[in-house]
Formats: structure tokens, C-alpha cells, sequence
């Protein structure tokens, strides 16, 4: 009599453990799912944000480069591309990425300080030009600026790149890349035809 208690005593307990375990590591499993899609989504955004911040600034520095603009029109623009960049730095640096993705993140705060220093040569050119002093300053204030013009240019291509990978690492556990429905409709970053 004992003998028929304790046996189905024993198998709901063999069992209640086996559940415990099983949501335990399906608790994990989703926690590490919903943090690489949070670290995807935040990255995603910041692409598109660091893209719209860089295209604007690109286009004045061009417009300066090709002496359409005056230098000292785009100070403002430098100025707010400069503290975009910087305050995109930090916001990358506090993201939490999973494991699979850390070197991407790296990539993303190496190629923001590229385009930090970018628009200082881009800050220094116009600064050249602004105050004049004949051709040896206009020749460097125009190298600076075409530097950094074309640094801005690799780093927001780079940036867009690194954020296309980070969307296509998979999921933990599945062979189903993260963003590949997100990230459908966007154009390459090395497509140049547009």
C-alpha cells in the first residue's frame, strides 16, 4: 500500500522537476531572445538617426568644397553634427549586446569617433578658410575639408554596414537571421547608384 502511494508521489515530483527545469531554460532562452532584439532595434534606429545626421552635414560640406557655400554658413550644422555624434557614442557604448554581436558594437563606437574627427578636420578646413591668409591656407583648409567630407562618407556607409550585419545575426537557437523582414526593403550600403 505504501509501495502504490509513493510511486506516483515519486513521478509527480520526477516530473514537477523536469517542468522547473524546462521553464527555467525556456526563461533564459526568451531572455537572451528579447535582449538581441532589443540591442537589433536600437541599433536599426541609431543607423537610421546617425544617417540623417550625417547626410545633412555631408551635403554642406559639399556644397562649401565645391565653393558654393561659404564656410562660415555651416558652423551651426558642424556644431550639431559634432554633439549628434557624440551623444550617439555614449548611447552605443551603454547598450547591452549580446555576445554574438560585441564586435559589431565596438565597430559602431570606432566608426562614430571616425566621424568625430572628421568634422573636426571639416571644422578646421572652414576655419582656415573663414580667416583667409592666401593659397598655402586655402590649400590646407580645402584638403581638410575634402578628409573629412570623405571620412563622413566611409563612416555613415561603415555605420549603415555594421547595423545590416547586427540585423542579420540569427536569433539564439534558430538559424533565422534577426532582421532580415526588417531590413528587406533598405538598399545596400554599398550600393552607390542611388
Amino acid at each position: 500500500m505504501a509501495l502504490d502511494v509513493a510511486l506516483p508521489l515519486l513521478a509527480f515530483v520526477a516530473l514537477a522537476l523536469a517542468l522547473v527545469i524546462v521553464l527555467r531554460r525556456l526563461g533564459a532562452f526568451l531572455t537572451a531572445m528579447r535582449e538581441a532584439d532589443a540591442f537589433r532595434n536600437a541599433v536599426l534606429d541609431l543607423g537610421t538617426r546617425v544617417d540623417t545626421s550625417l547626410s545633412g552635414v555631408i551635403d554642406r560640406v559639399d556644397a562649401v568644397r565645391r565653393h558654393q557655400v561659404d564656410a562660415s554658413v555651416i558652423s551651426g550644422n558642424l556644431s550639431a553634427a559634432t554633439d549628434a555624434v557624440s551623444r550617439y557614442s555614449e548611447e552605443v557604448r551603454e547598450l547591452q549586446s549580446p555576445l554574438a554581436t560585441a564586435s559589431q558594437r565596438d565597430q559602431l563606437v570606432g566608426e562614430l569617433e571616425r566621424a568625430g574627427r572628421s568634422l573636426e578636420m571639416v571644422v578646421h578646413g572652414c576655419a582656415l578658410l573663414v580667416s583667409g591668409g592666401g593659397p598655402a591656407r586655402e590649400l590646407e583648409a580645402q584638403t581638410s575639408i575634402k578628409r573629412g567630407y570623405l571620412n563622413l562618407i566611409h563612416a555613415r556607409e561603415a555605420i549603415a554596414r555594421v547595423a545590416s550585419e547586427v540585423a542579420a545575426v540569427p536569433l539564439p537557437g534558430s538559424n533565422s537571421p534577426l532582421g532580415r523582414r526588417a531590413m528587406a526593403g533598405r538598399p545596400s550600403p554599398r550600393d552607390h547608384t542611388m
